[in-house]
């Protein structure tokens, strides 16, 4: 990999992760448009703990408080503090993480396809707008019940299909539930945390099988320009959110499943 490719699939990792338009559909897109070769499985991993880095260090005090609230429930059997979020957030990721070992092998080879991408992409962006103009936007993430959590876990887990956005699921779920803007996107984010554990958990595990040899530099620095990058994107995106709305981001999903469309169909 050259230094460009490096620089251009982290940084693209890294921004696209938290936004709602689909990592995965631009990490296999950029390299099929550019005509390069996949950049491997280690760079994934790489890239993932880059992300993931950015978004515990962001949310380092919510979790710190979450963490030893949950720690204090499971003591005293009962809801201590903020608990309820750190469950919510644990259970949130069981529809992802079942959907993942039952279908991840049908996802990875019959999915991922730029039509596929392209018709998700349009599809689940229509509904992101549509819920963003509908939705109340009353409740905080605070107030998320088992049915609410239950809703967007099974959400969630539609964004192993390629193009449809993890973090664009989950917010549009959160949305049509009533919850605020920058509620939704911060429980996205940290329904992330499990979700990218996970996925680089598996990541790391098919590496370590690998007998092909790693280009340790190159992963390190995706791994920080992907941090970076997610880092600064949480940070302007929860700052701009109430102001812009998703209708950016609806509109460029539109632009770029046309595209698609008419490069590929």
């Amino acid at each position: 990999m050259t230094f460009m490719q490096i620089l251009l699939l982290a940084m693209l990792q890294g921004l696209t992760e938290f936004l709602p338009v689909s990592s995965s559909a631009h990490l296999i897109l950029l390299p099929i448009i550019a005509n390069w070769q996949d950049q491997g499985l280690a760079f994934d991993v790489a890239v993932h703990v880059g992300t993931l880095s950015a978004v515990v260090f962001y949310f380092r005090h919510t979790l710190r408080k979450i963490t030893a609230d949950w720690w204090q429930s499971l003591l005293r059997r009962t809801a201590v503090g903020d608990s309820r979020l750190a469950w919510a957030v644990g259970f949130g990721t069981i529809p992802v993480g079942l959907a993942g070992l039952l279908l991840g092998d049908f996802i990875e080879t019959a999915l991922r396809s730029p039509l596929v991408i392209a018709i998700t992409t349009i599809g689940f962006g229509l509904l992101l707008g549509w819920a963003d103009w509908q939705g109340k936007r009353q409740r905080d993430e605070y107030s998320l019940g088992w049915r609410d959590v239950i809703i967007i876990g099974v959400a969630q887990a539609l964004a192993l299909i390629p193009g449809t956005s993890r973090s664009g699921i989950t917010i549009t779920a959160g949305l049509m539930l009533g919850l605020t803007r920058d509620a939704a996107a911060r429980f996205s984010f940290l329904l992330s945390i499990p979700v990218i554990l996970l996925a680089g958990g598996l990541k790391s595990v098919e590496l370590v099988q690998s007998p092909l040899s790693v280009d340790w530099t190159a992963l390190l620095t995706g791994a920080v320009l992907s941090a970076i990058s997610a880092y600064i994107c949480i940070f302007l995106f929860l700052k701009m959110l109430a102001r812009m709305g998703m209708w950016p981001f609806v509109v460029y999903r539109l632009i770029l499943g046309a595209i698609l469309l008419w490069l590929f169909v």
